[in-house]
Formats: structure tokens, sequence, C-alpha cells
């Protein structure tokens, strides 16, 4: 059985990446890249769909033991796990190194004292734990291969094979160091060269440290910043400079619900707002890359301008279903592919035109069909702005006149007014600001319950919505604008869990909700990072910094968010590492920063 969702790791390359538990077994992994079919999926079923462990051996019938302790090397993606067992300590360092080539994942063995006996499985499974691949041995090299993939293991202990998996059995004492190595390769190609372990654990251990060594945040929340910005870094598809949500799919945002999503594509939602963060803190490279992609992935085409693409720029995501899987701990339906992708949600134009707008303001290097790009969105949007749509939450119900969506088509107008005030570019100004100002009066009688004193989901509805939270960070009204503070206080009343952390927007539990589907979902972790901006902003200082510090006590040990916190199991659910947290979670600390409202 898989372990919980914060008992994984993450160990990647830009390129893809693994989710190591803490008993050492490898349950997640894609190859070569984020969206390929997994090698190991055994987080979305059984042992049989695919894993990788190295540990301690244990008795036959009886659960591996978890490590004694597990940390990241410093500032860094190389996982150190430490097992202490009546014959000594042992250690395993498991890594990704960067990558021009084929994709490795490199795990060390060590022996810390004593003498210990170990046991490395390794069951490889293709096409999401389907297919049993041709396991056979070419020149002492052991080699997996179906289709179109092969997969390469080296190491110097000798293998042996038994019921489709693959085994070691070995010793190692005190100051040794044995090295597994597993490499992809296409199937038609000749063998990859052979490894250099040791070699790639120092150009890795490099790799992580230069680039850490760009971040100019200096604050008092250094460790959960620069933790974040790393698991940014790896969900940063390097070719190409999109960024995926997360590197998984289908874990589960309501345990042994239909709430499961693929989240291995760009989000121009989530991107815009990662790329904001990353200039934020230095990281104008990532910034340039990603701008880079979104033009690409446009491609002259704003007219049709997707929610998500893939991490490439492709458009077609078709949605299907994979039924051999039984789901994360009982969460069916497994989906690859991500139906969404046609959905219709003019919040992205605000999001993209905003993330545009920043990179502009932070100087990085003009670029003339960046500007051209946004005066086309804003060309768009003059036709559509006042159309309903799914929203940001990608509701499966009808469409509504979404409040929030709204909101962002006001974004997306004042930044491009802004960018042609600059003398950057030529538009219809004054055309331009009547359309801003009327879609502030607009949202302003529509979207606000003047009885309630608060904004509402979308247009006529009763329901709140988290996304309103961004009303006075993006500027649509000040911070101590009354209708601001009441829809503050109002989704603090309705939105709240015992714990104070915010849903999203009410859930009907067995009954189809807003959003078109049953069941409910735990605290959305991002919208809790939003209460604590706007509580900041509103001069509730002191409450600001509680919330945020109860939210950083819902990390894992090695400081990794999942998409939402289940108030009822106290425990993490939803795609992990989620960027969509990580991200607010850095600017919470920044604006915490600059305010002074921090402890100690």
């Amino acid at each position: 059985m898989a372990g919980r969702i914060e008992d994984y790791a993450l160990i990647g390359d830009m390129q893809t990446a693994a989710l190591v538990c803490r008993d050492g077994t490898a349950d997640w992994l894609c190859l070569p890249r984020f969206d390929s079919h997994a090698v190991f999926a055994g987080i979305l079923g059984t042992e049989e769909h695919g894993f990788w462990r190295i540990g301690p051996e244990h008795a036959e019938g009886t659960e591996p033991p978890a490590a004694d302790r597990r940390q990241y090397r410093g500032d860094s993606l190389i996982l150190e796990s430490e097992w202490d067992t009546p014959r000594g300590t042992v250690r395993i360092t498991d890594f990704m190194p960067p990558r021009d080539g084929a994709p490795q994942l490199v795990r060390i063995v060590e022996g810390v004292s004593g003498r210990v006996e170990m046991r490395s499985s390794l069951r490889m499974r293709f096409s999401y734990g389907r297919i049993v691949p041709w396991v056979h041995k070419v020149d002492n090299r052991t080699v997996a291969v179906a289709g179109p993939d092969s997969v390469w293991l080296d190491t110097p202990v000798e293998t042996y094979g038994e019921e489709l998996t693959t085994y070691a059995d070995f010793t190692v004492a005190a100051g040794e160091r044995i090295a597994f190595t597993l490499s992809w390769q296409p199937s038609h190609h000749p063998q990859p060269p052979l490894p250099d372990p040791e070699g790639a654990l120092e150009a890795t251990t490099e790799f992580w440290r230069e680039w850490v060594d760009h971040c100019t945040y200096r604050g008092p929340y250094r460790e959960p910043v620069v933790r974040s910005l790393i698991t940014l870094k790896a969900l940063t598809y390097a070719p190409t400079g999109g960024i995926v949500a997360a590197p998984t799919t289908s874990l589960p945002e309501d345990i042994g619900g239909v709430r499961n999503w693929d989240y291995r594509y760009t989000w121009l939602r989530d991107a815009a707002i990662t790329l904001s963060s990353l200039l934020r803190t230095g990281y104008r490279e990532e910034a340039r890359a990603w701008r880079e992609w979104l033009l690409r992935a446009v491609a002259g085409d704003p007219e049709n301008l997707q929610i998500m693409y893939g991490i490439a720029g492709e458009r077609e995501l078709g949605e299907a279903e994979l039924d051999w899987l039984p789901g994360y701990e009982n969460s069916t339906p497994v989906r690859v592919g991500n139906g969404a992708a046609a959905q219709l949600q003019l919040d992205v134009y605000g999001e993209v035109t905003e993330a545009l707008h920043l990179a502009h303001m932070t100087g990085l290097a003009r670029n003339d069909y960046a500007s051209l790009l946004q005066l086309k969105l804003i060309h768009y949007l003059e036709k559509h702005w006042n159309e309903p749509d799914e929203g940001i939450w990608e509701v499966r119900g009808p469409r509504r006149h979404f409040v929030h969506s709204k909101v962002m088509a006001w974004v997306a107008v004042d930044r491009t007014i802004k960018l042609i005030e600059s003398g950057d570019a030529d538009g219809p100004l004054e055309r331009w600001r009547e359309l801003r100002d009327e879609i502030h009066r607009d949202v302003c009688e529509k979207g606000y319950d003047p009885e309630r004193n608060t904004f509402t989901q979308s247009y006529g509805s009763q329901e709140l919505d988290a996304a309103l939270l961004l009303i006075p960070q993006m500027g649509f009204l000040p911070p101590d604008d009354k209708r601001v503070i009441g829809t503050i206080e109002a989704i603090q009343r309705e939105l709240s869990t015992e714990d104070g952390f915010i849903l999203r927007y009410p859930t009907q539990g067995s009954h189809e909700g807003v959003d078109g589907l049953p069941g409910d979902e735990g605290a959305f972790l991002a919208c809790s990072f939003w209460m604590a901006d706007d509580l900041a902003m509103i001069g509730r200082v002191d409450e600001a910094r509680k919330l945020f510090e109860k939210l950083l006590a819902l990390r894992n040990d090695l400081g990794l968010l999942a998409e939402e916190w289940d108030p009822r199991l106290q425990r993490q659910v939803g795609n992990f590492p989620q960027a969509f947290s990580h991200v607010p979670l850095i600017d919470t600390a920044l604006r915490l920063t600059a305010s002074g409202a921090y402890g100690g």
C-alpha cells in the first residue's frame, strides 16, 4: 500500500521527477518526461504496478521499515535517508542529476556504522503499470524493454530475477558506498554509456549550490522560501521553460472520491504566478524562459488561448481513465490528460497579462512580440469579458459570470493601459480606459451583495469564493475599502475550517455542488495563504502571521505541500508537491517580511 501523501519526497532533474517514500520505495516515476507514461505507478495502485525499494532487509510478511531520519542535503534536491538497525546504520542518497541526455535515477547506499544486510527490489511496469517489460542482461547490465522504451540498471552488486522482479541482496559495511543507477533510453538506441554515480552526485550538488546562490530573499522565512523555490525549479521543464502544476496525476482531493486530476501540464495561471515569485526572488532566467515558452505556445492565436498546454506547448491533452489502476487509497477514476484544457476561463487573460507586466516592470529585456500578444489579448477581452465562463476552479457544471474572472479581466485591461502609458506599446488608450471603468462598475453592481457586505462567487449567487481574496492584491479595490474588509470577514465566517484554513467554495457532499461534482474536498492551501496576505493588508498583521505559521506547520518534514489539507483526516491531499501551494507561500513570506510581521 502506498504511503500517505506527505510521506513522500520529491527528487527530479527538471525534466521529470520521482516520489520516494519514507521506507525507501520509489512509487512514482514517469520517463523520460513529466507527462510520459509511468514506469513506477505503485502510488496509484499496488506494487504490481511498479516500484523500486532499497532498504534494510526485513522479515517476510512484515512492512518494510521507515527511515529513522531523512533530509535534503542542504539547499538541494538530493535526498538522504538513514535507518538505524540492530547491526548498524545505513544511509541512502537519492537524486536525479540535471541532464542534457537520458534521465537517471541514482541511489547510493552508504554504510554509516556496523554491517547492514540490504535488499533492492525493482519491479518495472511500463504504461502506468500495465505492461511487463522483457528484462534481460546485456554485458552484465540489466535492461528492461517494452515498445519504444528501455530502462537500464547498473550496479556492482549481483542481481537476479524472481516473480517478475529484479532483486539484489547485499551487505554494506561502515565506509562502503554501493551505487545503483537507473537510466532511460529509447529502445532502438544502442546501450547508454556506463554511469558515473559519484561524479553525478558532485555535479548535482554544485548545480543546486549555484542555483540557490541567486536567491535574493534574506528574510526570516528563508528556509521555507528557499525550499519552495527549489520545488518550483524542480517543476520546470528545462528544455522549454514550461512549468508543470505538479509532477503527479490523480492523487485525490477527496480520499476515496472522484476529484482526481492530471496536473502534469502547464496551466497558464499557475505558471504566471510562479513566474512572479521567481522574478521577485532573483530568478530572471526562469522568467525569461517561461515568457519564451508562452509566446511559442500561444503562437499568434490568442483568440484560441487555452488555459493549459503540454510542457512543450502541446494543445491536445485529451482526458482518459486508466481502469486497471485501483487508485490512491481506492480513489477512482485514475485520469491522464485533462479535459479542462478546452474550458473558457477568462481570468487566465488577467494572470498572463499581470505576469508580462511584472516582467516588464522588473526590467526583463523587452520582447516586442510579448507586448503585441498583450494587446491581442485585450482586443479579445473587449468582445468577450462579459460572457460566462468556467472560472478559476474549472467547474464542470454550467458556465457562470464568476466575479473573480471579471476582476482578472479588469486586471488585464489595467496592466495593458499601464504598458501603453509607459510608451512601450500603442493602443486605443481612451477606449480601454472606458472599458476598464465599465468592467469595474459591472463587478461592483452585479457581483456585490450590499446586505451581507461581501462580493459573491458569481453574479446573483449567494455562495462565496476564496478567489475573491485576490481583489485587494490585484489592486481592484484598496485594502481599506469596506467591501474588501466585508468580503474577507465573510469568507472567514463561511469558508473557514475549525483550524482557520480556507475552503475554495462550498461543496455539497454526496450532491453535486457548483462545480458539478459530488463529494467534498480539503482546505485549499493557496486560498489560506491568500487569507494571510489579506489580513496583513488590512492591518491584522499578528493574525496574518499566526495563520501563515500554522500553514508552514502543515508542510511535511521535507518542507513540501500538496494542493489541499483535509481537516477531518488531518493529512495532505491532492497532487504533490503542488506549485499552486508553494507560490503563495513565497508571496506571503515576502509580504510579512516587508511588513515586519514575524516572530522572533
